[in-house]
């Protein structure tokens, strides 16, 4: 069978790529193309930053800013919305434009999600966050929330890149972690 004859097989299942892909080819498309993501950067009235617990299926276990991979046919600002609802429970507002863009290229042994474009946007809170996911100062369980004062020690590797953003500084034109490499493209000093 011939890579066209493969592609005609692809397309005949059912999925739709502006929801989604199924998780295998969603991987292979990954080794293939960066993907492009955007991530929240909500800060209280206190200047504290909410991240949230992601488990370890991609990652080391960790806090990291909430975000999401942008589908098909998706814009930014509705992946934005759609992260806001999915990790928050709420609904957010955001700024247009985006204060950092950074592109994450994974060490050479990695296989899957090996390159990134990540566009950070300054959002803030419209609604409440959802309660049932506030952290309780136990063990950290995936997709609760937490306001921080400085970026956490147990930051996921990759969200690394935004350390100096967290603490109020300027982002490093270069940063390195057990994930990978990211440079920053773009930002934006408010």
């Amino acid at each position: 069978m011939n890579l066209k004859e493969l592609i005609k097989e692809i397309e005949k299942q059912e999925f739709d790529p502006t929801i989604g892909l199924p998780e295998t080819l969603f991987e292979f498309a990954t080794r293939i193309t960066p993907m492009v993501n955007v991530d929240l950067f909500v800060r209280n009235f206190k200047k504290e930053i909410l991240l949230t617990w992601r488990g370890g299926n991609y990652y080391s276990p960790g806090w990291h800013i909430p975000g999401g991979i942008v589908r098909l046919r998706e814009s930014l600002y509705d992946r934005l919305e759609l992260v806001a609802q999915k990790e928050l429970g709420a609904k957010i507002s955001y700024k247009t434009n985006p204060i950092l863009i950074n592109e994450i290229i994974r060490f050479p042994e990695r296989i899957n999600r090996t390159h990134f474009i990540s566009f950070l946007f300054e959002t803030e809170l419209s609604t409440p966050l959802e309660n049932s996911l506030k952290f309780n100062h136990a063990k950290p369980e995936n997709g609760q929330w937490k306001w921080h004062k400085y970026c956490p020690k147990n930051i996921i590797p990759v969200h690394l890149m935004y350390k100096n953003i967290i603490n109020g500084c300027s982002p490093e034109s270069e940063c390195t972690s057990d994930f990978g490499k990211s440079r920053v493209i773009f930002f934006n000093e408010q």
